[in-house]
């Protein structure tokens, strides 16, 4: 694994002169992409959820779905994540991977009506809280310095263990430290607990006395990985809606075949993310890919990312990243299948889809 490849990873958190240039491209992009037209643009960063996304364009799997509705789709693998989404937002991209959380916090509450058209996977276990020396359980964290990405899932799991665990962010120490640093921080005396995700969480667990004491496993579906669409650009344009599906449910179908076509995709993810396949391998078995759009229709359309996206909107308001002024977490309104909404009924801004998913279900693409 190199960690130059994995430096730009989905996970770094929001910074807050970003947010002021999301804020302030934030308003372009609907208004100029909501016209009809026939060629897009995707953008993309490296992690295991979404080298399928790589995959689908370099065997034409990608190609093939676009050139049946008469479009052109380029997918641009962006080095920062961060700025993939600034980009986005800013209208540069007509679509773009991201977590929900970075969704609701980035193009949504920076103006940006988009729609998650595929929730891709969670995270079962990618991301973990790990201690070493004599804390053995979550509890022994009390008082200690954390490294962490400030603001960042990693920060969001952290708030979601600890109040299993009857305790809050002042019982012990916040030490923001990047994605790249994180590992070599933990190598350190001086560092005693670690909250990050993988790959960097296993090479964390390789250290000597090193503990996992919680991982994203015990909060299933809550950490999302999605492809998000501009809602003004999606609804002008249904075509890329369904490309998009159409060639990621047919990527998922070779690569969950179990058999040498399967094998052999995996190991061009493995190696375009900088791995090999057992390394690829271990990190898909803590990533929930849902693998069929009955799979993915199910979770969406399921009571649990309603409340999911309550928590994420509560910390995320608590934390100060719902915008400058924002009064609550109503700000933002987020919408649910069935016509469920959370915050503003007149500032929805984050939807949850499942049309398109239900015609792959339904084979009607």
């Amino acid at each position: 694994m190199t960690m130059r490849r994995w430096n730009f990873s989905r996970r770094t958190g929001w910074r807050a002169g970003l947010a002021i240039l999301v804020l302030t491209l934030g308003g372009v992009g609907p208004a100029l992409a909501a016209a009809e037209k026939t060629s897009f643009n995707v953008a993309w960063t490296i992690y295991v959820g979404w080298m399928p996304w790589d995959y689908a364009d370099q065997s034409g799997i990608l190609k093939k779905w676009a050139t049946k509705y008469g479009i052109k789709i380029k997918l641009t693998q962006v080095n920062d994540y961060i700025e993939s989404m600034n980009q986005y937002t800013a209208g540069m991209f007509d679509a773009c991977v991201m977590t929900n959380m970075d969704m609701l916090t980035i193009p949504a509450a920076g103006g940006v009506d988009s729609t998650a058209l595929i929730v891709g996977d969670f995270s079962n276990g990618n991301d973990g809280v790990v201690l070493k020396g004599k804390g053995k359980k979550l509890e022994d964290i009390k008082g200690q310095k954390v490294n962490l990405v400030e603001l960042s899932v990693s920060h969001y799991l952290l708030v979601r263990a600890l109040a299993g665990a009857n305790m809050r962010e002042r019982d012990l120490k916040i030490v923001n430290t990047s994605d790249a640093d994180v590992v070599a921080a933990f190598a350190t005396p001086s560092s005693t607990a670690v909250v990050t995700w993988k790959p960097q969480l296993s090479a964390v667990l390789a250290m000597p006395d090193a503990q996992l004491v919680f991982d994203s496993s015990k909060i299933p579906g809550e950490i999302m990985d999605l492809m998000v669409v501009n809602t003004a650009t999606l609804n002008a344009n249904p075509k890329l809606g369904k490309a998009l599906v159409g060639a990621w449910y047919e990527t998922m179908s070779v690569m969950f075949k179990n058999d040498a076509a399967a094998k052999a995709a995996q190991a061009a993810m493995a190696k375009a993310s900088g791995t090999d396949l057992a390394g690829y391998t271990s990190q898909l078995a803590t990533t929930r890919l849902f693998a069929t759009p009955a799979d993915a229709y199910r979770f969406v359309t399921s009571e649990s990312v309603v409340k999911t996206m309550d928590l994420v909107r509560q910390f995320s308001f608590d934390h100060g990243i719902l915008g400058q002024g924002a009064s609550s977490a109503d700000v933002v309104g987020i919408q649910f299948p069935g016509g469920k909404t959370l915050g503003d009924t007149h500032n929805i801004k984050m939807r949850f889809d499942p049309t398109f998913t239900k015609m792959a279900m339904d084979g009607t693409l």
